[in-house]
C-alpha cells in the first residue's frame, strides 16, 4: 500500500527538491552551496518523493530540518567559497633593548586589485616598550616606515613601572614579491624594569594588533571578515579622516613575547657603590684635564 508524503514536511524542502531535481546516476540531490546527499529510495514499495511510507517520511522530515539549519548557519556566518581568509604575521627581529616589530598582512587571493587597497595596523604597546617619535620622524623622512603615535607625548626615559601604555598607527606598504601582501616594521625599545629577587629576566607581551583595510573597490572577502567601520587618518601625509573597515584575521602566532634582562636586588648596594666611585673618578679626571689644558686670565 502506498501513502503520500505527510503534509508536515516543510514547504521549503519541497521547493529545494523541485528546483534541484533528483540526481541521476549517482542517486543524490544537492541543495546549491549547502551540498548534502539526498538518499535515493528504490521504486519498490514506493516511488520518488510523492509516495513514501510513514517511517521514511518522518526520517526525511528530520533530514530536511538538519539541512535547512546548516544552510542558515552558512548564510549567517557569511563564509562561503568566495571568502579567503586574511592572514597576519608579526615577529620580533634583532636582540637586546632595541628591536624591530615586523608585520606582514595577506589579504587573500580573492582580492585581485589589492594595490588599490590600503592597510592600517593599530598596535597597543605595553608599559615595557616604547617608540621613539624622533626615530619615527627620521624613518618617515627616508620613506622607510610610516607610523604615528596617537598620544601627544612619550617619556623616553621613564622605567617600566612609571610608564603608561599607548597606541601606534602603522601604515603598511605593498609587498613587491606578493601581489596581495603588505608589510612594514616598527622599531620598539625595551624599558628598564625594577630589580627582581631571583629572576634575572622579565617578559613583555605584544598582543595582536587591530587591522583596518580601506579599498577603492568592494571585495567579497572584506565583506566576509568586516566587523565595523571606524575613522582614522588617511595616511601620514593626508591627516584627514577616512573610513576604514575593521576586519578579522587569522594570526600565525597569537602573541609575541620579549625577554628583557633585569637586575637582582641583592646587587643593589654593590651597584650603587661602584657607580658612585666611577662617577667621582671620572669627574676628577675631567677637572684635572681642564686645569692642565686651559689658560685662565685673572
Amino acid at each position: 500500500m502506498r501513502t503520500r508524503l505527510p503534509p508536515a514536511i516543510p514547504l521549503a524542502l519541497r521547493e529545494f527538491t523541485k528546483e534541484n531535481g533528483q540526481g541521476s546516476g549517482g542517486g543524490e540531490t544537492t541543495f546549491g552551496a549547502c551540498a548534502h546527499p539526498l538518499p535515493f529510495f528504490p521504486s519498490s514499495g514506493f516511488s520518488g518523493f510523492g509516495i513514501l511510507a510513514p517511517p521514511v517520511g518522518a526520517w526525511l522530515l528530520l533530514w530536511g530540518a538538519t539541512v535547512l539549519l546548516r544552510c542558515a548557519a552558512v548564510n549567517h556566518s557569511g563564509r562561503n567559497t568566495n571568502c579567503s581568509e586574511i592572514i597576519l604575521l608579526q615577529e620580533i627581529v634583532k636582540d637586546g633593548f632595541h628591536r624591530d616589530l615586523l608585520i606582514k598582512v595577506k589579504l587573500g587571493t580573492s582580492i585581485e586589485n589589492s594595490p588599490t587597497c590600503s592597510v592600517l595596523i593599530k598596535h597597543h604597546l605595553p608599559t615595557g616598550l616604547y617608540v621613539d617619535p624622533y626615530e619615527l620622524a627620521s624613518l618617515q623622512e627616508h620613506n622607510v616606515t610610516e607610523a604615528m603615535i596617537i598620544q601627544n607625548t612619550v617619556d623616553l626615559e621613564a622605567p617600566e613601572y612609571l610608564s603608561k601604555e599607548f597606541d601606534v598607527f602603522v601604515y603598511a606598504k605593498s609587498d613587491s614579491q606578493c601581489s596581495e601582501c603588505f608589510k612594514t616594521f616598527l622599531p620598539v625599545h625595551c624599558r628598564y624594569h625594577q630589580p627582581e629577587e631571583k629572576e634575572q629576566r622579565a617578559f613583555v607581551m605584544v598582543k595582536n594588533p587591530e587591522l583596518f583595510v580601506r579599498c577603492y573597490n568592494d571585495f567579497p572577502s572584506l565583506n566576509c571578515w568586516k566587523q565595523s567601520d571606524v575613522e582614522a587618518p588617511c595616511s601620514m601625509k593626508n591627516k584627514h579622516l577616512c573610513k576604514w573597515s575593521s576586519v578579522k584575521y587569522q594570526s600565525v602566532n597569537q602573541n609575541v613575547i620579549l625577554q628583557v634582562p633585569v637586575g637582582l636586588k641583592v646587587h643593589h648596594f654593590l651597584v650603587c657603590v661602584v657607580t658612585m666611585l666611577v662617577t667621582i673618578l671620572c669627574s676628577g679626571l675631567i677637572f684635572r684635564a681642564v686645569l692642565k689644558h686651559s689658560h685662565f686670565s685673572l
